[in-house]
């Protein structure tokens, strides 16, 4: 919220009704001389202008904006801002996010799968702690495209830009798990954790779920698997990376809920079956909680001024003023 620093400034702004009072009673008028032209008939000319009289008001109003802006100027508006600044570790979060053609369908209330996961997944980690988030896209590959980091900023900016499909038509569960493992082995937080969300089964790759599920266990890395989509005939429509072209049709969806349940219970983690945007807000938000640590921290406050701002507005309302005045009323100054 905007604050000012010299709020005794506003004063300033009863100079406005005092300049009209003064000039109602003739003063600070400019200096006239009137020239009275009149026909051969007797008959006067007037100066009849709607449109100079619009443009008269338009310049003075302009010039009353500008000294307003310069007020608020002088009365130096700023910005407080708060931002924490953690001093101990928090956990380092990897989500294993499946990109495969099938995460196009549409049966996310009026979403497709992937754009449910993302909205969640942001809406998660909106809020600032001190936790590392990174990402792992998998298809018939997988690849790290955030390492874990605070930034949310990275986060978010890699997830708007996803194209499904971009890895391949296949979901190679094992090398996503394994590739997240791998990043995640050497961290020095005192709780790790990989959120694997997917719409399919196993079918590429060449280390299987289980294995990288141990692998996990292994490393002290918790494994929570979400597997979204509904059951049936679900429409889809994406376009090829590969092609360009647009495929659309409709998928049956169904897959093993039971390998992935036992993904995650041998990684010391749980299985959660998403079948609508609520359930997954409901799986990952009980996700943070179980992976969420007591952090110190403290307050850093900065400041951001903005009377430039104003000076530069006041500039441009001033100038706008003597420009309708000099070329269009085509007074003198």
């Amino acid at each position: 919220m905007m604050e000012f620093e010299n709020p005794t400034a506003f004063f300033l702004l009863l100079l406005i009704p005092v300049f009209f009072f003064l000039r109602y009673l003739k003063l600070f008028r400019p200096i006239t001389f009137p020239l009275t032209l009149g026909d051969w008939h007797g008959h006067y000319f007037k100066w009849s202008s709607p449109g100079r009289t619009v443009l008269g008001v338009v310049s003075v109003l302009c010039a009353v904006a500008g000294f307003v802006c310069l007020v608020i100027s002088y009365a130096n508006p700023v910005v407080h801002h708060q931002d924490r600044v953690y001093s101990s570790r928090g956990a380092d979060i990897l989500f294993v996010l499946d990109i495969s053609p099938s995460m196009a369908a549409k049966d996310m209330a009026g979403m497709t799968r992937m754009q449910a996961a993302v909205q969640a997944i942001k809406t998660l980690e909106s809020e600032s702690t001190g936790d590392s988030v990174g990402l792992v896209e998998m298809a018939k590959t997988a690849a790290v495209s955030v390492p874990p980091t605070m930034d949310r900023e990275v986060l978010f900016k890699k997830l708007d830009s996803i194209i499904i499909g971009d890895l391949g038509d296949g979901t190679a569960i094992g090398n996503g798990l394994s590739c997240a493992v791998f990043h995640l082995a050497t961290s020095r937080s005192p709780r790790k954790a990989i959120v694997l969300i997917t719409d399919g089964e196993n079918n590429s790759g060449v280390v299987h779920p289980h294995t990288a599920a141990h692998l996990a266990k292994e490393k002290g890395i918790s494994v929570y698997v979400l597997g979204i989509g509904t059951k049936g005939s679900v429409p889809l429509e994406y376009v090829d990376p590969q092609t360009g072209k647009a495929r659309s049709g409709f998928l049956h969806s169904d897959y093993d809920r039971t390998v992935l349940s036992q993904i995650a219970s041998e990684a010391d983690g749980k299985f959660y079956e998403i079948t609508s945007i609520s359930e997954l807000a409901q799986a990952l938000d009980a996700v943070g909680r179980n992976e969420s640590i007591v952090q110190s921290y403290h307050i850093k406050n900065t400041d951001k001024k903005y009377y430039h701002v104003f000076v530069m507005i006041a500039a441009a309302l001033f100038l706008l003023s003597i420009f309708i005045r000099c070329v269009f009323l085509q007074e003198v100054l």
